[in-house]
């Protein structure tokens, strides 16, 4: 089993992520919720606000 990677590490790996790369892993997230986004709502978000979904779902899944 591989450790908890860290708040820290989870957000820098995710802010290094470009406008496609978080619109696909959002997408792709399987947890113990679905996030159900369209394409036009994913395509009208900020980047920032792209971040912050994708950061509050990892957290919120752990």
């Amino acid at each position: 089993m591989t450790p908890p990677r860290s708040f820290e590490k989870v957000s820098a790996s995710i802010c290094s992520m470009n406008k496609n790369q978080l619109k696909k892993q959002i997408k792709v997230f399987r947890g113990n919720f679905k996030l159900d986004f369209t394409d036009a709502y994913l395509n009208g978000c900020s980047q920032d606000k792209l971040r912050h979904i994708l950061i509050a779902a990892v957290m919120t899944k752990r």
